[in-house]
């Protein structure tokens, strides 16, 4: 079935979208969050998964979870931002590329960056490296709320990724957020025409009321 939201923020930037969540008064940027690939576009609702130390008695898991993923899900990893190991490799980008999972975003770095290279797979992350985090972090919990680059990411909610980097809908806001973002793209649109058209960016901007578009509502 089609998740008609998912296919509305599809077709937007993730500036525009944060543009809308600045007019609303909505924190959604996931800062430092980079894609591997400039030419990365990510789309889909998060699966999330929440890493800690590891535990030296009962040491756990690091990426069974994928297991329990659906095709379209973005695999969403919350590793505290730590950078002296990575929680994503290749044997994971190709089972999740396989599986048709949407993209994986991780608050730290990934390794082995020639496959989703090579597959097309998208991979945001804050870096990358090749230090395992086998026998240093482990899963502490699936499906609750992360920190992603200073965001809240909850279950369930839209991430949206491309160039810029990497935004996050939360889920009882995105009509609201997706209404206004379609609102900017469509106004910078006819900025744009008009200005191809001759219009200089004032006399453009002026009858778009372009100044307007990002303030936030008082």
């Amino acid at each position: 079935m089609t998740d008609t939201n998912v296919e509305r923020a599809r077709r937007l930037d993730c500036a525009t979208l944060s543009d809308a969540m600045d007019k609303l008064g909505i924190e959604g940027v996931c800062r430092g969050i980079k894609p591997r690939d400039h030419g990365f576009r990510l789309a889909g609702r998060a699966f999330t998964v929440l890493y800690g130390p590891v535990d030296a008695v009962n040491p756990g898991t690091v990426g069974d979870y994928v297991d329990d993923m659906r095709p379209g899900e973005i695999a969403v990893l919350d590793n505290g931002g730590r950078e002296d190991c990575t929680v994503w490799g290749d044997i994971l980008t190709q089972f999740a590329h396989t599986r048709g999972l949407g993209g994986t975003v991780i608050d730290g770095p990934c390794r082995d960056v020639h496959l989703c290279l090579e597959l097309g797979y998208p991979i945001y992350s804050r870096s990358y490296s090749m230090k395992t985090g086998k026998d240093r972090v482990e899963v502490n919990a699936t499906q609750v709320p992360v920190s992603i680059g200073g965001a809240r990411v909850r279950p369930g909610d839209i991430l949206i990724g491309d160039a810029d980097g990497v935004v996050v809908l939360p889920r009882e806001l995105e009509d609201r957020i997706l209404e206004v973002a379609e609102q900017i793209h469509e106004a910078e649109a006819a900025i744009r025409k008009l200005v191809a058209e001759g219009a200089t960016i004032t006399e453009a901007r002026a009858k778009l009321n372009y100044h307007k578009l990002q303030t936030a509502k008082s």
